[in-house]
């Protein structure tokens, strides 16, 4: 059974009842002192199944979904399937604080689950409309704008059967699970990679894998691949006169972004320097690490690896920036010798163009001092190289 069917839109509008919100608060205030188990039990004794059922279940999902939505968890209600799949709050505001920023002032979200995104742009300013086939979702996406004071239409309808006109901006977050899992090919997402591609072509937003190619990406289209504190969690491609660049990285929750009209014909290679950069995921899958580089003044380490080098110290959320101590030797034997003789123990190894696994390194150097160091292991020009580094904190 799908997880999205243990609640049916029937017990779902008994939940928002009087007596069903009575319940969703005592499920509330017991479940630290009971099992979800032990709770269901009891409270089957004074009230239908099914209610109890969807009360403790909407009840553990807040649970979940406080890690996406924050304090506003509290008050929303989900599926398990649709809020795997939901964007994350800060991610959500982002695109919808863009789409503010293009004079744009209505929406049509296309598929919009339980309404995360709906939520984010309502919050902006936007005029909402969803579209969900699946009436569970429907009913809770129209729930989750009512409990936040949100104002919004959600229609439950086949999204590709809608009628776009008279919206200023389509948003569509095709589905990637099935019953079976992940599905990682654009083709077998739902509405059709076809459907997107022709979206594209209007003023619209498409949320996508981060891993999609950049071959697929439609010429005329903007690729935008965005972090959340340090994860990269998506691709948002935007279509028609929302295209502004051909690929941006985004890294939240600073809000920098770069793009390729920052990114040089070509990206100069140089010795290690004071400094080493580790790049955000977004803009290493946005392929605008030489850009990066010119930003820090800096230099990449090898033309092949996501290292950035700079003599000097530049504030970015862009990357992660580390201060070399010293070069060590790349070979096991001296590598082990020379962090014995500063009495390293616990070790941290980032490590990109080289054959290690940093597990295995870790028991062949067998170090049993009392000072933690982190080791860089890559290439410098072609040639294997080991940093022993210190990571920068960052300010602001």
């Amino acid at each position: 059974m799908r997880q999205d069917r243990l609640v049916d839109v029937e017990t779902f509008v008994r939940l928002l009842e009087p007596a069903g919100q009575a319940l969703l608060a005592e499920v509330r205030a017991c479940a630290g002192d009971e099992s979800d188990l032990a709770l269901g039990a009891r409270l089957r004794q004074d009230h239908d199944a099914a209610l109890v059922a969807a009360a403790v279940t909407q009840n553990h999902l807040r649970g979940h979904a406080r890690a996406k939505f924050g304090e506003a968890a509290a008050t929303m209600y989900a599926t398990l399937d649709a809020l795997q799949q939901s964007t994350r709050a800060p991610v959500a505001a982002h695109r919808a604080e863009r789409l503010v920023e293009t004079g744009v002032g209505s929406v049509l979200d296309l598929g919009c689950g339980i309404g995360g995104d709906l939520l984010a742009c309502a919050r902006a300013g936007l005029r909402v409309t969803g579209v969900e086939v699946d009436p569970v979702r429907a009913a809770i996406a129209r729930a989750n704008l009512a409990a936040a004071g949100l104002d919004g239409e959600v229609l439950t309808a086949d999204a590709m059967t809608v009628d776009t006109a008279g919206h200023e901006v389509v948003f569509c977050d095709p589905a990637r699970r099935n019953g079976k899992g992940r599905i990682f090919l654009p083709q077998g997402w739902s509405p059709s990679w076809k459907f997107v591609t022709d979206l594209l072509r209007r003023a619209s937003v498409v949320k996508t894998a981060p891993g999609i190619p950049h071959s697929l990406v439609p010429d005329g289209v903007e690729a935008e691949f965005v972090s959340h504190g340090g994860d990269l969690v998506e691709a948002a491609l935007w279509g028609g006169p929302l295209a502004s660049t051909r690929r941006r990285a985004s890294v939240l929750p600073s809000g920098e972004q770069l793009s390729d009209a920052d990114e040089p014909v070509s990206a100069p290679t140089g010795p290690v320097g004071a400094y080493l950069y580790e790049p955000d995921d977004a803009v290493i899958r946005a392929g605008l690490v030489a850009g990066f580089s010119r930003c820090v003044a800096g230099h990449l380490l090898d033309p092949h690896i996501a290292y950035v080098g700079a003599d000097e110290l530049t504030s970015t959320s862009l990357a992660r920036a580390y201060l070399v101590r010293e070069q060590l030797p790349f070979r096991h034997k001296q590598l082990r010798a020379a962090l014995r003789e500063r009495d390293v123990g616990t070790l941290t190894i980032k490590k990109r163009g080289v054959d290690v696994v940093p597990e295995l390194l870790r028991q062949r150097l067998r170090l049993t001092g009392s000072v933690p160091a982190t080791l860089v292991m890559t290439r410098v020009d072609g040639t294997g190289c080991v940093l022993l580094v210190e990571p920068v904190q960052p300010t602001g």
